[in-house]
């Protein structure tokens, strides 16, 4: 056959062919009139260079693979040379994720201590005199009880549903990706000089959101490092009330916003009612290739959640 039916035939390109055949890994024999004759013989080699090169394989070592095929195999991994190739190949390809992992781990700290290094947060004892204090709990919280009301998420696809973030772009909750994605739902954050609703502090699973983001804020890196791929928090509150909270909070993730509670209509999350408004019940949700693989709720105390999630992921690996 001539090259082009053989390019056609292996899913490659007559450029690739002819390099091959430079690199002698293929040998097409020639006719009378000087013409290279590929035979389906070539096709199946060219076809497993390019298997082999899609996983990483250099296309000059594939040789080992090509002359076991050759040599009458069935197949080109059956003989000792082909599987030392592999064994290179998996060394090689360790050295770099574990120099990725190396990479990864110090960006990530970066930006922890650049998130903090930004944070205006007042510590409790430099509060302003009887100003409402955001950053820890009343002593007597009144815990919530399980009402049930998220027993039919676990399973639940995300909707196509986007949402803004503090990151100044849409968010699309059905593809967040195939790694575990946290979202803590929470009523609203506090700000200094912003009073909360009236009776606050009586509603089960209303205080503690301040708490809460803080805690997840503390163990970002860890959460990252037990299997996390992104953690947002979510909430009704405008996107430029939550850019207050990132700035202030030094947070080194974002928030995403749903004031009409689109997502809560969408997959049935529970809601309140306070001061007039109706607001997201305190759940985190976590998420694996757009559906919802584990659910909290209720949640308390809200200061010690994010230790929760990361007790669980870590117990859950993948």
């Amino acid at each position: 056959m001539k090259i082009s039916e053989l390019a056609h035939q292996a899913d490659a390109t007559t450029k690739a062919v002819r390099y091959y055949e430079s690199l002698g890994l293929i040998t097409p024999e020639r006719l009378a009139n000087g013409y290279r004759n590929y035979t389906e013989d070539d096709v199946r080699l060219v076809r497993e260079i390019r298997a082999l090169h899609q996983l990483g394989l250099p296309v000059e070592r594939t040789r080992p693979f090509l002359e076991c095929l050759s040599a009458g195999s069935p197949h080109a991994d059956d003989c000792p040379a082909s599987l030392a190739g592999y064994r290179q190949a998996i060394d090689e390809l360790t050295d770099r994720i574990e120099a990725l992992a190396a990479r990864r781990a110090t960006l990530i700290a970066n930006l922890d201590a650049a998130a903090r290094r930004g944070s205006r947060v007042v510590p409790p004892d430099q509060a302003e005199a009887g100003g409402e204090d955001h950053l820890s709990l009343p002593r007597d919280l009144r815990a919530p009880t399980d009402d049930g009301a998220a027993d039919h998420l676990p399973g639940t696809s995300m909707p196509r549903l986007a949402l803004p973030s503090t990151a100044g772009k849409a968010v699309g909750l059905d593809a967040l990706g195939p790694r575990r994605t946290v979202i803590y739902v929470y009523p609203l954050t506090g700000r200094p000089g912003t009073d909360l609703p009236e009776g606050w502090n009586s509603i089960p699973g209303a205080r503690g959101c301040t708490p809460e983001t803080c805690g997840f804020r503390d163990h970002f890196q860890d959460l990252l490092e037990a299997g996390a791929g992104r953690v947002y928090g979510l909430s009704s509150q405008d996107t430029d009330y939550q850019n207050e909270v990132v700035e202030r909070l030094g947070l080194p993730f974002g928030m995403l916003s749903d004031p009409a509670l689109d997502l809560a209509r969408a997959i049935g999350l529970p809601t309140f009612e306070a001061g007039g408004n109706r607001l997201f019940k305190r759940l985190t949700l976590v998420v694996r290739d757009s559906v919802i693989e584990h659910v909290f709720y209720p949640i308390f105390p809200p200061d010690q959640h994010g230790r929760q999630v990361l007790t669980w992921l870590r117990d859950n690996p993948l």
